[in-house]
């Protein structure tokens, strides 16, 4: 499974009764698609995947394998209890999809061995590629992450706390020891503010969010990134990202709100957000259409 490019991460859209939208997924994802994405990661972070059952979920990864119809690759999100992300990992795989990304189990915290305990035994219910998100309270020693790559089918490790001595150290170890291809990529929210680090230390492959409501200056900031277009850069970190960054730290939660509310300004009846978050207020979806003008401004 190999990964280039802006990854797509689309939002799970729900209609006014609440339950999933299938029509709007397929469209959402088909026009991801369509615009240049080198991924699509269906029902992670962005998609709400804290907050589907696990048939809204089987018909989510469904819909999007439909939609993208083998273009690109399809990851799918999984994580939570272990019984659920066991779950999540075989209907991901009776979905089709090409891998998993596997996101923290709720709320628990847990020492790193433990964590690599709980990677393998959803390891083992699968051959799909695994690529491991560390966020929140999973996080890994640079040993467990060796020991994450005596798992054949664990294929990246994702960094979604952004320490980046701790993260520094896991690569070096990793790529001194695994002795195969590991991919390592930025898991930050509204990542493309910390992609220039995350490059310094040999970590190009990121998250998109942005992609999911403005696919044209997500496509112009990587083009600009790669082909080394530092003014264009510059302006559109300090002109759309770093206020997109200061809007969305306002409420937590607004990491997704903000996407959903972008989606619909642009057109795309998404719907809201599942408790426990939150919609944007009307202020902050004023603050984010004039943003999004602004950012579209630049990338044109």
């Amino acid at each position: 499974m190999r990964l280039d490019g802006v990854l797509f991460f689309p939002v799970t859209p729900f209609g006014a009764d609440g339950g999933l939208n299938r029509p709007v997924l397929g469209e959402h994802v088909a026009a991801g698609v369509a615009a240049g994405a080198g991924g699509v990661f269906a029902a992670c972070g962005t998609g709400e995947f804290n907050a589907l059952s696990l048939s809204e979920y089987a018909d989510v990864v469904t819909t999007t394998v439909r939609v993208v119809d083998g273009r690109v690759p399809v990851i799918s999100g999984a994580g939570g209890s272990l019984p659920f992300a066991r779950a999540c990992a075989l209907a991901a795989a009776e979905a089709g999809a090409d891998g998993l990304l596997l996101m923290p189990p709720y709320l628990v915290t847990a020492p790193a061995a433990g964590l690599v305990h709980y990677v393998r035994q959803i390891a083992e219910v699968t051959e799909l590629p695994i690529i491991v998100y560390q966020r929140g309270s999973a996080r890994f020693t640079p040993e467990a992450a060796v020991e994450l790559t005596t798992i054949p089918n664990v294929a990246g490790f994702k960094d979604g706390l952004g320490d980046i001595d701790l993260l520094q150290r896991i690569i070096l170890r990793v790529r001194q020891s695994a002795g195969r291809e590991f991919t390592f990529f930025n898991g930050l929210p509204t990542a493309e503010l910390t992609v220039p680090a995350y490059r310094g230390l040999g970590v190009p492959l990121y998250s998109s969010a942005v992609y999911a409501f403005a696919p044209e200056i997500a496509l112009a900031f990587y083009k600009a990134v790669t082909s080394g277009d530092e003014n264009l850069t510059q302006d559109l970190l300090t002109n759309f990202y770093l206020p997109l960054v200061d809007l969305r730290d306002r409420v937590p939660g607004y990491a997704v709100s903000l996407v959903k509310a972008g989606a619909r300004l642009r057109g795309l009846d998404v719907g809201g957000v599942r408790a426990p978050l939150v919609d944007a207020a009307p202020e902050h979806v004023a603050a984010l259409g004039r943003l999004l003008e602004a950012g579209l401004d630049i990338a044109s």
